[in-house]
């Protein structure tokens, strides 16, 4: 046995809460972060990883003091659908749920962080639309100037030369007399 032991655990939705809930009662009593990861262009299942990072941070039965257990979950959330909150569980889960709802637009039934239970923003400006971190997102800046290099980022192969950028408040050559 390590002295960092690591393990990854798959679930299904419905099982997320009850999960968490059994790994906490046995031992991993500190919860480190949870995030999402958007797969919605995936072949199959598609949808959004939500993944929860917990620690025991006691010795087990057998263990040594030093032993520290890392556990890692993860749930496949489609689109449109919501996932219990952890928030009864750990109320540090709080700032992280509001954080990928804001973010990736999952919805946590259950939410309760005792400010205002509702998910409210965390880290846009007021009137912020969109959920950024999705890769269905149209960057701003994308669609009012186009990108200034060779060819849109993921787009072809072909290589060739690319523009030359000049510093800032220096003109270009065609600028002055001949």
């Amino acid at each position: 046995m390590t002295a960092a032991e690591q393990v990854h655990q798959d679930v299904v939705v419905g099982e997320w809460h009850e999960t968490l809930a059994g790994l906490r009662d046995g031992g991993f009593d500190y919860f480190d972060w949870l995030t999402a990861v958007d797969q919605t262009d995936a072949e199959e299942d598609a949808g959004f990883d939500v993944v929860c990072h917990l620690m025991a941070t006691a010795a087990g039965t057998g263990r040594p003091p030093a032993t520290l257990r890392r556990v890692l979950v993860r749930t496949r959330v489609p689109e449109g659908t919501s996932l219990a909150s952890l928030t009864d569980l750990w109320r540090g889960a709080a700032w992280h749920e509001r954080e990928t709802h804001e973010m990736f637009g999952i919805e946590f039934t259950g939410f309760a962080d005792g400010l205002g239970d509702t998910l409210r923003p965390l880290l846009l400006p007021d009137g912020f639309e969109g959920t950024p971190l999705r890769k269905s997102f149209v960057l701003a800046a994308r669609a009012s100037k186009a990108w200034p290099g060779e060819k849109e980022p993921g787009g072809g192969t072909a290589r060739g030369k690319r523009r030359k950028l000049q510093p800032p408040g220096v003109p270009d050559e065609s600028w002055g007399p001949r």
